[in-house]
């Protein structure tokens, strides 16, 4: 039997995971054998790091050139509210089964072995493409200073820092991606702030602006139908990710309880920072401003209003933070793709040597094999036209879409299977939406991957981007096939499925203090304190 001390693993003789004994009750354990390190504090600002990046810092004034302020707003507050759903069905499962392997491992367990499968691959592959991205991206960010620094440089040096971070102990990696954050999230306040008092007319020639940018020319809608469905997409690419907060669950203490509250609280967060920041750059800044949709630093919303505000030293600030936003992606892709990789080498979907543990239960197999796939993805990038690069990232360009449907399609049969096994009171946490959240997640979610590859209707077909952004559907829908001709894998009938490995139940949740000290302390963790 194991400790209750949430930061130990029980092992048998055989340097398997033993079944641990939590608050007295025997569970069986499979995946849950990391070390549960990760405080609220870490977690709710990994939330939101998962989910501020490039997208809102560069995308947006793209998004404002093609479609508007009307589209840019509304945009965001629709993908914002699927994100709710989606998150809502990923916590309640997440908080009953906190493993690393999150919605991955769901759709192997409540769905089919094959669907988990492909799910988990394709989720992998995403997050080593993605943190090569970030790489890649360092070099672009840094010739708005110089063009004489090396392309490689500052690509390996970051990809050393995140290694070492990810490979040393999960809390070194929670508190290089709170500190990297914290700046992000504190740069969104300003922005916010400022720009109530540059609309207020506290800036340089312009005046009182008010909503009169909303009746220029074109706007509020530019482009039409087709403006509409690029700002869309764009939303969509911004908010992606945010379902990846569920693979920290495996290192999380206390995950019964921390997980419900994280998911609730980031919701009203991000749409705190994403919508208020999509209306104030809407307000502020005209469609048509020259070079907005070049997704350059100099022409970024949020160094426009600084600049508006008076700012001269704006464009290198917003490229600074930019840099450490692009560092602290990279650095949750490693982390998201090396838990993924271990739970592949769990699930047997890969070799067992990948589920190797250091002493302070780091996989570390994983975390190499996983960085050295991405530092070659990173070389190939420069090689050639780059047409290799771009077929890559479009190959898992829909790898959040189709994890937002995975998710939805997994929490409706999680359901099915507790009510068939009468375990629905054991919940920890219940998704209030539930059944029509989880369908409006699957239905609305499809809609988002069709119409994702808009540009290449628009505006006359182009049959290689059509491939290039549809390819990945049935890649996907092959290796479930493959796996499951391979494996003679079944579809899990409810009355059959596993709800006892790696669970936890309301009898988990950990004793918390009582007082003022309590309350102190929820409403730090809500401002990640």
């Amino acid at each position: 039997m194991a400790s209750t001390d949430p930061e130990k693993t029980a092992y048998d003789n055989g340097g398997s995971p033993a079944s641990l004994d939590r608050n007295h009750h025997a569970h069986i354990i499979k995946e849950d054998c990391l070390r549960r390190s990760l405080s609220a504090r870490q977690v709710q600002m990994i939330a939101i790091g998962g989910t501020i990046g490039t997208g809102l810092f560069l995308g947006t004034g793209k998004a404002l050139a093609t479609g508007g302020p009307a589209s840019l707003l509304l945009c965001y507050a629709i993908v914002g509210g699927i994100v709710f759903v989606t998150m809502l069905s990923l916590g309640e499962m997440a908080a009953f089964v906190p493993v690393a392997g999150s919605f991955c491992t769901f759709a192997g367990r409540y769905c089919d072995d094959a669907f988990g499968f492909a799910l988990t691959w394709n989720y992998w592959f995403n997050d080593a493409v993605s943190t090569a991205a970030d790489l890649v991206a360092l070099q672009l960010l840094v010739q708005y200073w110089t063009d004489d620094f090396p392309w490689y440089a500052l690509g390996i040096i970051v990809w050393v820092l995140i290694v070492l971070a990810n490979i040393i102990n999960v809390k070194a990696y929670g508190e290089l991606e709170y500190w990297l954050s914290l700046l992000k999230v504190v740069t969104i306040i300003i922005f916010i702030i400022l720009s109530i008092a540059v609309n207020a007319g506290g800036n340089q020639g312009y005046g009182y602006i008010g909503g009169k940018f909303w009746t220029q020319g074109d706007a509020p809608f530019v482009g039409g139908v087709g403006g509409f469905a690029s700002v869309f997409v764009t939303a969509s690419f911004a908010y992606g990710g945010t379902e990846s907060i569920a693979i920290t669950a495996g290192e999380t203490r206390d995950p019964a309880r921390v997980l419900p509250r994280v998911v609730k609280n980031v919701f009203w967060r991000i749409l705190l920072f994403y919508i208020l920041s999509a209306l104030m750059i809407g307000l502020n800044i005209p469609y048509d401003y020259p070079g907005l949709n070049t997704k350059s630093s100099r022409t970024s919303p949020f160094t426009i209003a600084f600049q508006m505000a008076g700012s001269k030293a704006a464009g290198s600030y917003v490229n600074a933070v930019v840099i450490t936003s692009v560092i602290s992606a990279g650095n949750h892709a490693l982390y998201a793709g090396t838990r993924l990789l271990y739970t592949l080498g769990a699930n047997g979907h890969a070799p067992k040597v990948l589920t190797k543990l250091t002493r302070y239960q780091v996989p570390w197999v994983a975390v190499i094999t996983t960085s050295v796939v991405s530092i070659v993805l990173f070389s190939l990038s420069f090689a050639g036209s780059g047409q290799v690069w771009t077929w890559l990232q479009n190959l898992v360009g829909v790898s959040n879409q189709l994890s937002w449907i995975c998710i939805g399609i997994a929490s409706l049969r999680f359901r099915a299977g507790l009510k068939a096994q009468g375990k629905e009171h054991l919940l920890p946490f219940r998704n209030w939406t539930y059944p029509w959240g989880p369908i409006l997640c699957v239905v609305l979610n499809i809609f988002i991957v069709l119409v994702q590859g808009w540009s290449s209707f628009s505006p006359e077909f182009s049959g290689v981007d059509f491939v290039s952004y549809y390819i990945e559907l049935p890649i996907f829908v092959l290796m479930i096939i493959g796996w499951k001709l391979v494996k003679r894998t079944k579809f899990r009938r409810a009355s059959e499925m596993d709800l006892e490995t790696d669970v936890y139940t309301k009898e988990d949740i950990e004793p918390e203090e009582k007082g003022w000290g309590r309350k102190a302390k929820r409403i730090g963790t809500w401002f990640c304190f």
